[in-house]
């Protein structure tokens, strides 16, 4: 008789609920797929407006999420929750959401004043909160960048617009230094005169501004050549790994040293 009872209420509670469980998961997937379709259409609109790939993706998250909101907002309804009760309840949610991700609301503002003033944008190579990488998205709540070796570096938005930014895209001509270092021995005008041509042999360095090519210090175990040089960014690290190499040739073909580190020990007897 209990095992009638308890079936009969199930198959009530299913008749019942069943309708409204079936309508919150077609309303929910034809929601889904109307987002998706709406987000593709504002998505090109900005494209064709030529909005900056920054901020237009980070206003796609953020509709993204009130879309998605909405949809919520439209199932409850439907199934019958009143909306002041569902109201009430959303807010003391948000409240305390609110309260547990007091960080969180802090990294979303630090994202809208990233948006605003522009330290940085998609395609740039920056250095900021102890990691360096080009910018692949700026998200909501965080940046992300991808590094060299192709790792994904998540940092908050928060301590990035509070923070210390080098951004090395800003400019199009970038200045490469060298120290190169030769024996005390050795002729320096001789020297000196091998890396200013190869500063000027090299077709990647520009002429204006000039180079640099001086005696910059009288080290412990070497005389220290500074050596500054302006290139187009993009050229910056192949002209600093070319001349490192060029240079160790030819002060190996005209016999100047390269000295290593080292102390005389005087013995008195």
């Amino acid at each position: 008789m209990n095992m009638e009872v308890i079936w009969t209420k199930v198959s009530e509670m299913a008749v019942t609920y069943a309708p409204k469980l079936l309508l919150i998961i077609v309303v929910w997937i034809v929601g889904s797929i109307v987002i998706k379709n709406l987000l593709k259409l504002i998505n090109k609109g900005m494209a064709k407006s030529n909005v900056d790939e920054s901020l237009s993706k980070f206003l796609m998250s953020i509709i993204g999420i009130l879309f998605k909101v909405m949809l919520l907002i439209t199932i409850v309804t439907m199934v019958g929750v009143k909306m002041m009760s569902f109201t009430a309840i959303l807010g003391a949610m948000a409240f305390a959401v609110g309260m547990s991700l007091q960080g969180s609301l802090g990294n979303f503002a630090g994202g809208v004043l990233i948006i605003l003033f522009k330290p940085y944008k998609i395609g740039d190579f920056i250095s900021a909160q102890g990691h360096m990488g080009t910018v692949n998205s700026i998200q909501i709540f965080n940046t992300v960048l991808k590094t060299p070796d192709n790792k994904t570096i998540i940092i908050p938005n928060g301590p990035l617009s509070n923070g210390s930014i080098t951004n090395f895209s800003t400019e199009a001509t970038r200045r490469v230094d060298w120290t190169f270092g030769i024996g005390y021995g050795d002729d320096i005008k001789k020297a000196q005169t091998i890396l200013l041509d190869l500063v000027n042999k090299h077709d990647k360095i520009l002429k204006d501004p000039a180079t640099f090519v001086r005696v910059g210090e009288l080290a412990d175990s070497s005389v220290n050549f500074t050596v500054r040089a302006w290139v187009n960014a993009a050229d910056y690290w192949d002209v600093h790994f070319d001349m490192i190499e060029s240079v160790k040739a030819e002060f190996d073909a005209n016999n100047i040293s390269i000295p290593y580190p080292q102390m005389d020990v005087h013995v008195d007897k």
